[in-house]
């Protein structure tokens, strides 16, 4: 990693975090757990993982990294929670391909307020891909609209909102580390779950699927999505996201026979095409 350059950097940490991302939403489907007991496990289970982790590696230095966040640190806890929790509950209120649809927005969402908060207007190259993408977005979303789930698709939104303000935090905090924060976060959204949750029983293939979730798609994600803004604008970091868009639908198809509509599949196909070719381009200008 010392060889690589920032660009280089955010892009490789962004692009495996999404990979490990993209079968959350086919877990959640899997899982037999009720909306809240799910989201407490995602929530506790990170949070130790991740909160013993940093122990070792800062021991009682991650306090005094986490209150030498500052306000950033309580906005990114505040976003962190929020996205974590709508998330879940909109994947049970909708369909998976109408909540990662409504995720992928996050990118513009990210460029609109780093231009406004960060004085950091995206480069033509990002604006094109930015709206090549949610062109894409609104096609697919025309056909989701059938459906009619806007409670889940609401949420999708909120979330991508969440998403925005999240990593727009992290770059205007760049000298920063808001891991500590994030783990707060988790720790903060296992608590709102509590005054909610029906049971914590993990039964017959929870036992797997559930810890499994929380380490593989969870746990690791949060921490390079955390660290990937200090490198390269928000805005190209939830570029990223939009592969969960078309993966994420194909995962629950295989597997569990949800079938995304051609809509979904077209649209998908020009969003991967387009994230392709802006990465490309920028790697290559590196």
């Amino acid at each position: 990693m010392k060889n690589l350059s920032d660009q280089q950097k955010g892009s490789l940490m962004a692009f495996v975090a999404v990979m490990f991302i993209t079968p959350d939403s086919l877990f959640i489907r899997l899982s037999s757990m009720e909306t809240w007991g799910l989201v407490f496990y995602r929530g506790i289970i990170p949070f130790f993982l991740v909160f013993f982790g940093m122990l070792l590696i800062y021991k009682l230095n991650f306090f005094k990294i986490l209150l030498s966040s500052g306000y950033h640190g309580i906005i990114y806890v505040g976003t962190f929670s929020i996205t974590n929790i709508t998330f879940v509950v909109s994947i049970q209120n909708t369909n998976v391909a109408n909540t990662l649809v409504m995720i992928a927005t996050a990118p513009m969402l990210s460029a609109i307020l780093g231009a406004i908060f960060l004085r950091e207007p995206p480069d033509k190259k990002t604006w094109i891909s930015i709206i090549i993408t949610f062109l894409a977005i609104i096609y697919i979303f025309f056909d989701s609209l059938k459906l009619g789930n806007f409670y889940g698709d609401i949420l999708g939104f909120v979330t991508a909102i969440g998403l925005a303000v999240g990593a727009v935090t992290i770059r205007s905090a760049k000298t920063k580390n808001l891991v500590p924060a994030a783990v707060v976060g988790k720790l903060l959204v296992a608590t709102f779950a509590l005054f909610f949750i029906d049971s914590f029983a993990l039964l017959n293939n929870d036992l797997i699927i559930v810890p499994l979730m929380c380490i593989l798609c969870v746990a690791i994600p949060f921490v390079l999505v955390t660290i990937a803004p200090r490198f390269i604008p928000a805005a190209e970091v939830n570029l990223f996201f939009l592969l969960e868009t078309i993966i994420g639908p194909i995962w629950v198809w295989l597997i569990i026979k949800e079938h995304p509509s051609i809509e979904t599949l077209q649209g998908g196909m020009l969003i991967i095409i387009t994230i392709a070719i802006h990465s490309f381009l920028k790697l290559r200008n590196t």
